[in-house]
């Protein structure tokens, strides 16, 4: 006989391999917190704010490539995950939420809104949220429902779950030998994907076919590669290919930029040299990707427009989304799977060079490139641009970054210099500020409390600014780098365009106020550094990164310098908004230089 909270994380442990749990603790959840405390195989994170908890789990797990696990109480402890839960709904990552409820005998009645104390019926908020979600009231289903959740999170597309547990049901005592199972037909029935070998067989032969007839080929991939642990068969594609290869946000890290077919990272704040390359392509294969509108614009009816255009995708609803309706073939398959099936086909000699066509490509990514002369002579401030670039060259091919949202996101996105090895770990889908420093302590603990960069905003930090105290506690060794920029300079580059530069919650003058964080670090216990200029961010970077231990370093950014090329749009009359195709981003170079690099006919020119 065992308490089932002692069987729970027993199983976690043993069957599961969780080793790290984010956690805070209460009066709805004791029995479990009671039951980890006394496992000696888990080590157990307590953050400051269950939001914490929730974004530490979510990039833990991106980096342990198993399974995110946080434990929260009932009530707020519950509702307070709810960003980071959509986080990892949005981008796909397998964690297991586990919340405490009040007794079985004091849950609400229909139409009633409490009984328990604290009580809130967290399965009905989750649900849309996840893609298993359960209040177990049978102590003999722990193993059934524990089971089935897990192997959810992690089939298919994967993707966050959630099990509550009211307070009797985490204390009674079960017998192991009569706990409901879940049966291998079960469990290979959640398993199915639905893709169908034959169809991804056919198709992959179309697809090979119009490649061989291309002239100007063009390979994107996202984080899909990731899941389906296929980066190794991607390299050989890669290869065998022989094309431009171009990533998401969240598939930043697959292609080193010292690979010969790298070029870039486009979308709306992309590349421009990379979003050429895109739109004049004459075949498209998305790969691992679900292709948002921060990539595919709002304006997404031009994308690659005159190119043969295929998407291969585990998940069918994104398959046949409306932003996809230009897309000429939609394949259904794991990416590893329809890598495979790829590399098989192209043979060993795989496609000839486009010489013409990569000649093309590696000219205009000297012609534009991503930090200009403008940006490393910035005078009185420290240009992002330039501060990210001399990062990643300092960085070693094991480093893992974990960045917010905003400029501490878009910068690197843009200009980041990724080695063979390295992890960047953002949010794309829900691109939540508070993300960064919770971030970096979960792909800390990941990756045994190795050395760990965090960049954050000032704007963004100030939403979990209590984790400070985390990363103090255990002494991780996180290098954070705050940009200060006055607050929340995308929105005040939104309200400077479209608005008239009325300023409202978006700077220090208009109510956004951000402490002395050198100072505030301090306070914590954490040691500290500046760079105030572009003179000193070698020599501060290489300071910081040699210190031991946590630090905080606060990067003095010229508050109006701009997160450029981006995508733009025209307010027409009525008041309605039309994007320009994402070749023609803004600045907007002159027209005669813009046509020049069109190898395709021109929109409204």
């Amino acid at each position: 006989m065992i308490r089932l909270a002692d069987y729970l994380m027993k199983t976690l442990a043993d069957r599961h391999g969780v080793r790290h749990i984010f956690m805070i603790s209460g009066g709805g959840n004791m029995h479990l917190v009671d039951a980890l405390g006394q496992n000696k195989a888990i080590q157990y994170i307590c953050s400051h704010h269950e939001q914490a908890c929730a974004i530490g789990a979510e990039a833990y797990s991106r980096v342990n490539r198993n399974l995110g696990v946080c434990l929260v109480t009932t009530g707020p402890g519950g509702t307070n995950t709810i960003t980071g839960l959509l986080g990892a709904w949005l981008d796909s990552i397998p964690v297991l939420f586990i919340s405490g409820q009040v007794k079985t005998e004091t849950l609400a009645e229909p139409g009633m809104r409490q009984l328990g104390d604290q009580e809130t019926n967290m399965i009905e908020i989750v649900k849309p949220l996840t893609k298993y979600a359960v209040m177990v009231d049978n102590p003999n289903d722990i193993e059934y429902h524990l089971e089935k959740a897990i192997t959810i999170a992690k089939s298919g597309r994967p993707g966050p779950v959630w099990i509550d547990l009211p307070l009797d049901i985490q204390s009674a005592t079960i017998d192991e030998s009569r706990l409901r199972l879940l049966s291998k037909k079960e469990t290979d029935e959640l398993m199915v994907t639905g893709t169908n070998s034959a169809e991804i067989q056919r198709q992959v032969s179309q697809l090979v076919q119009k490649l061989r007839q291309s002239k100007r080929p063009v390979l994107y991939v996202g984080n899909g590669i990731r899941f389906a642990h296929a980066e190794p068969i991607l390299q050989d594609v890669i290869k065998k290919l022989k094309v431009p290869v171009l990533v998401s946000f969240n598939g930043m890290d697959l292609v080193d930029d010292d690979n010969p077919f790298f070029f870039g990272r486009p979308g709306t704040i992309g590349g421009r040299a990379s979003n050429f390359i895109l739109q004049n392509s004459d075949v498209l294969i998305s790969v691992g990707s679900r292709l948002n509108l921060r990539i595919i614009s709002y304006n997404h009816k031009a994308l690659a427009r005159e190119a043969y255009k295929a998407v291969v995708d585990i998940d069918p609803h994104e398959l046949h989304k409306k932003t996809l309706q230009t897309f000429d073939i939609r394949i259904h398959a794991d990416a590893r799977d329809f890598l495979i099936e790829l590399d098989k086909q192209l043979g060993q000699k795989g496609l000839p060079k486009q010489s013409k066509w990569l000649e093309y490509c590696n000219d205009i990514k000297k012609t534009y490139p991503v930090v200009t002369k403008e940006h490393r002579s910035m005078k009185d401030f420290a240009s992002a641009y330039y501060f990210v670039e001399r990062l990643s060259d300092q960085l070693d091919k094991n480093a893992i970054v974990a960045m917010g949202d905003g400029m501490a996101c878009v910068i690197p996105f843009k200009t980041y210099k990724v080695k063979f090895g390295q992890r960047l770990i953002l949010n794309s889908g829900c691109a939540a500020m508070g993300y960064d420093l919770p971030a970096a302590i979960g792909s800390c603990f990941a990756n045994k409390n190795r050395e760990t960069v965090c960049i954050a905003g000032d704007g963004s930090i100030m939403l979990n600014l209590q984790e400070l105290q985390t990363v103090a506690y255990y002494k991780l060794p996180i290098k954070i780098f705050v940009l200060l920029n006055d607050g929340y300079l995308s929105i005040r580059t939104t309200q400077d365009t479209y608005f008239g530069g009325l300023h409202v919650g978006s700077d220090h003058a208009s109510g956004v106020s951000c402490p002395n964080f050198i100072k505030v670090a301090q306070a914590f216990g954490i040691p500290t550094e500046t760079i105030q200029t572009n003179d000193e961010v070698e020599t501060k970077i290489k300071k910081v990164m040699e210190m031991k231990g946590p630090v905080l370093c606060t990067v003095s950014l010229n508050p109006t310098e701009q997160m450029l090329p981006k995508s733009a749009s025209e307010i027409k009359p009525d008041g309605t908004m039309v994007s320009k195709p994402l070749e023609d981003l803004f600045p907007f170079l002159p027209r005669k230089e813009f046509r020049s690099h069109m190898l395709i006919p021109t929109l409204n020119d």
